[in-house]
């Protein structure tokens, strides 16, 4: 269980109080793993039936529209299901704390009020047609929701102040992995060691399902909230409707048992940049997928991305990750063995960071890259193969001869098949398909051009080119 513990040192009159977390740090596919037992999932939480072949997209209501409202991003829903989009995932909808802002709009991950909507982006009725409507269209929401601290104007710092963690008599800012208070002036830590807090908590999240029939949650550093909260939470939001929740978390295989149904792919998604730059050769995927079967349960399964908000606005675009290789990794991470994660804009190419503390619109232009997605994202509806978990096919390696160049797979479950080629370099390559259980007749999906793939058949691939075949 994840606990905060308070040591006591003198020096001088100091009196430091730290967190002992183990926040995760994403490997490299090589660590040795060690698993211990007793913490291993052990049996399989439920899973709406709905989530079996889902794909999620992160709306960023802010940013999503000049106006940045709940309706402008409700008038795009018929194009996102068209697109092929199932599960919304909506950053933090919440009023933001104003004291400490963090820039000229304020960080939405400071919420003010856990049962509020950001006036900014429109009402409370505003966001019930909101979700009425992505159901009309066969979709599901999920809230973002930030568990482990709150904003510093929230109405619990003052009516509840034994809700929090106080350093000195004072409250403290979130605290590292390392057990250090970082410098996030606009929020204050909560204290889970609380029981009137873990209550509040549950019924916060209650809330939004009984009361706008939301789907579930994307939960913010879940592996910093003790994990018999998360044990705690999910059968009393399960009666009320069946969820499905997201950890952005990667380390613990017992969240898969407690919560979640699904967390973070960050090993994948870092190892990816590494190969994109040289840095690694493709076989570490070989060593990362074998990794992760070992140290969670069988069911589970991963968010895979080229792009998120975090990502986007501190670390790159796709391209300043990827490279020209963009298209390459997307198309790896989309056929990989998750759930693939559609960041909003990125269906017409998003080429800059979007502000996180600023208003800064997405340039929408002629969606240049929509019917990309939408050829991912309906392979993944219609093949079984690709669909999530235990729904899906295990991945199976092809070798290529090329194997350090060039990243070759298949899945099958019942009668689907895929075969996935992606050169995942600057190069070009020719290889051979070696082995066999990957044969047939096939169309690949981007050209729809017929193919017959066989043992020892050869192909010249121009630099990060890629081929998906479906059967």
């Amino acid at each position: 269980m994840q606990t905060k513990i308070v040591y006591s040192l003198l020096a001088g009159t100091l009196l430091f109080f730290s967190v002992l977390s183990c926040k995760q740090t994403p490997t490299n596919g090589n660590e040795p793993t060690q698993t211990n037992d007793s913490t291993v999932a052990t049996h399989r939480l439920p899973s709406p039936e709905w989530t079996r072949n889902a794909t999620i997209y992160e709306v960023n209501v802010r940013q999503f529209s000049e106006e940045g409202t709940f309706k402008a991003v409700e008038q795009q829903l018929t194009r996102l299901r068209e697109m092929g989009v199932d599960i919304l995932w909506l950053m933090p909808i919440h009023p933001i704390s104003k004291e400490n802002l963090q820039g000229t709009a304020g960080n939405p991950y400071a919420v003010e009020d856990y049962k509020a909507v950001n006036p900014e982006y429109g009402t409370m009725a505003d966001f019930k047609a909101f979700v009425k409507q992505a159901h009309d269209l066969g979709m599901h929401v999920i809230l973002d929701w930030v568990p482990n601290h709150t904003g510093r104007s929230h109405s619990w710092v003052k009516q509840h102040p034994d809700w929090y963690t106080k350093i000195n008599g004072k409250l403290s800012a979130p605290i590292d992995d390392q057990g250090r208070v970082t410098n996030r002036p606009d929020v204050v830590d909560l204290n889970y060691q609380n029981p009137e807090l873990r209550a509040a908590m549950i019924d916060a999240m209650q809330f939004w399902i009984r009361e706008c029939d939301v789907d579930g949650y994307r939960c913010e550093v879940a592996g910093f909230v003790p994990d018999d909260f998360w044990a705690e939470l999910r059968p009393k939001l399960d009666r009320i409707k069946p969820v499905f929740m997201l950890a952005e978390w990667e380390d613990k295989p017992e969240h898969f048992k407690e919560c979640f149904n699904m967390n973070y792919g960050w090993s994948a998604f870092q190892l990816m940049q590494q190969i994109a730059k040289g840095k690694r050769p493709a076989t570490a995927l070989d060593s990362l997928l074998a990794h992760n079967k070992q140290r969670f349960p069988p069911w589970y399964y991963q968010m895979h991305f080229t792009q998120n908000h975090d990502e986007n606005a501190w670390t790159g675009t796709g391209s300043e990750l990827f490279g020209n290789g963009i298209d390459a990794f997307t198309v790896l991470a989309f056929t990989f063995d998750g759930m693939p994660l559609v960041y909003n804009g990125m269906e017409s190419n998003l080429s800059k960071r979007l502000k996180f503390y600023e208003k800064d619109p997405i340039y929408w232009g002629n969606y240049a890259k929509a019917e990309f997605y939408k050829t991912l994202l309906t392979l993944k509806h219609r093949n079984r193969a690709l669909w999530n978990g235990q729904a899906g096919g295990e991945l199976m390696k092809i070798p290529t001869e090329k194997d350090d160049k060039v990243y070759a797979f298949y899945r099958k479950q019942d009668n689907d098949q895929i075969v996935v080629i992606v050169n995942l370099s600057p190069t070009p390559q020719t290889i051979r398909l070696n082995g066999d259980g990957f044969e047939g007749v096939f169309t690949e999906v981007f050209s729809r051009e017929p193919a017959e793939l066989r043992n020892s058949l050869t192909f010249a691939l121009k630099p990060w080119e890629y081929k998906v075949y479906t059967n």
